[in-house]
């Protein structure tokens, strides 16, 4: 079956490590960009990273799915960071997310975010000629939304006028 990617990119007015604290950070740090995970529990925990398995739970309207997201890639470097997770969802897709980041210079952040959809069921892929990017590019927006407004929050202290 084939898989369908989507992929887009937005700069970012805030430190590199203050987005990748969204994405690799605590439960209440990813909560700011995905509001519908309620749970991000380790189940296996590898040291450098790859292969670590985390049980999430999504809530969707009244409904909680529950996976385990699975660790494919990971780099974390001062100016470049990545990670790659992977996971089934409700037996119909397996769904991969790589995020990239990359310093464009000091407080501006590139974002890069790739997913891809492979549906896992013959009659799922009448349900993908509706996917669009429009979910990635709303997401991108989301996490710059979040990131600039907490920046801005932690440069408050300079003495600037809005007039």
């Amino acid at each position: 079956m084939s898989v369908k990617q989507w992929s887009a990119e937005i700069e970012i007015h805030a430190p590199i490590e203050q987005v990748w604290s969204y994405l690799d950070g605590s439960l209440a740090q990813m909560q700011k960009i995905m509001p519908q995970v309620v749970a991000n529990d380790p189940v296996k925990v590898t040291e450098e990273k790859v292969g670590s398995v985390y049980r999430q739970q999504y809530k969707e309207g009244k409904r909680i799915q529950e996976y385990d997201v699975h660790t494919l890639e990971y780099a974390n470097h001062p100016g470049d960071k990545r990670v790659k997770i992977g996971f089934t969802l409700a037996n119909l897709f397996e769904i991969t997310a790589l995020y990239e980041l990359h310093e464009v210079r000091e407080g501006v952040t590139k974002l890069r975010y790739t997913a891809t959809n492979k549906p896992l069921k013959w009659f799922v892929k009448l349900f993908m000629v509706f996917a669009s990017d429009k979910v990635v590019v709303k997401f991108l927006e989301r996490v710059r939304t979040v990131a600039e407004a907490e920046a801005e929050t932690r440069a408050s202290g300079d003495a600037r006028v809005d007039g």
